[in-house]
């Protein structure tokens, strides 16, 4: 259904592209970093979001039907394989997890921030770029090209195998989400494979894990 009240998708989405430009901000930490990205791909785009019309759930954030759930199951299931390919590349098991760690505890609280920072990701890119535009697009597809670009360049820098897949993953996120009308799908196959190889990074450098080099 094409939303035919509200806010206008297509000021929404020329008015929050620029903020893709933060995406290179950190700060020190992983807490700083989620302050930031919190920030940044949240809280700033849902100020002007409601300003410009929209209610949080035409922009994702609401729990949404269940098939988009579904669909992130089973890629859930499929990031376990993906994951395990993805430490024996050596430029990825090098620069994963992003953030320093004392021990297992500081790991697991590092990691929660780092759900705020895939959630505001997944906010920003599958939330308010795309589901208020795709209902107005001429075609869903529009709306999936014009999140997904911007969500691949953001990628650039990081280890060159991350760009096209991040290509491929936003294309999937954005469809799995756009069953639903949330991003929630999206985040749970984003945060649990983030944290699925970074464990394994981890392993790896306490010497508990060994894998091949490709």
């Amino acid at each position: 259904m094409k939303r035919e009240d509200g806010g206008n998708p297509y000021l929404l989405y020329a008015v929050l592209l620029p903020l893709t430009l933060l995406a290179y901000g950190r700060g020190n930490g992983a807490c700083q970093w989620a302050i930031y990205q919190g920030a940044a791909y949240l809280l700033i785009p849902l100020f002007l979001s409601l300003l410009l019309g929209f209610k949080p759930g035409d922009v994702g954030l609401r729990v949404g039907g269940g098939e988009g759930y579904r669909w992130a199951l089973l890629l859930v299931i499929l990031s376990i394989p993906i994951s395990v390919y993805g430490i024996t590349v050596p430029s990825m098991r090098d620069y994963y997890p992003v953030f320093s760690y004392s021990g297992w505890f500081d790991f697991a609280l590092k990691e929660c921030l780092m759900g705020i920072v895939m959630f505001s990701n997944e906010a920003f890119f599958r939330g308010f770029l795309l589901l208020p535009l795709a209902e107005r697009a001429g075609s869903k597809w529009i709306a999936v090209f014009l999140q997904d670009v911007p969500y691949t360049l953001v990628h650039i820098g990081k280890p060159g195998v991350e760009v096209p897949y991040a290509f491929i993953a936003g294309i999937v996120f954005a469809l799995i989400d756009l069953r639903s009308r949330s991003v929630l799908p999206s985040f749970v196959v984003h945060w649990s494979g983030s944290t699925f190889f970074d464990v394994l990074c981890a392993l790896y450098k306490m010497g508990l894990l060994v894998v091949p080099s490709v």
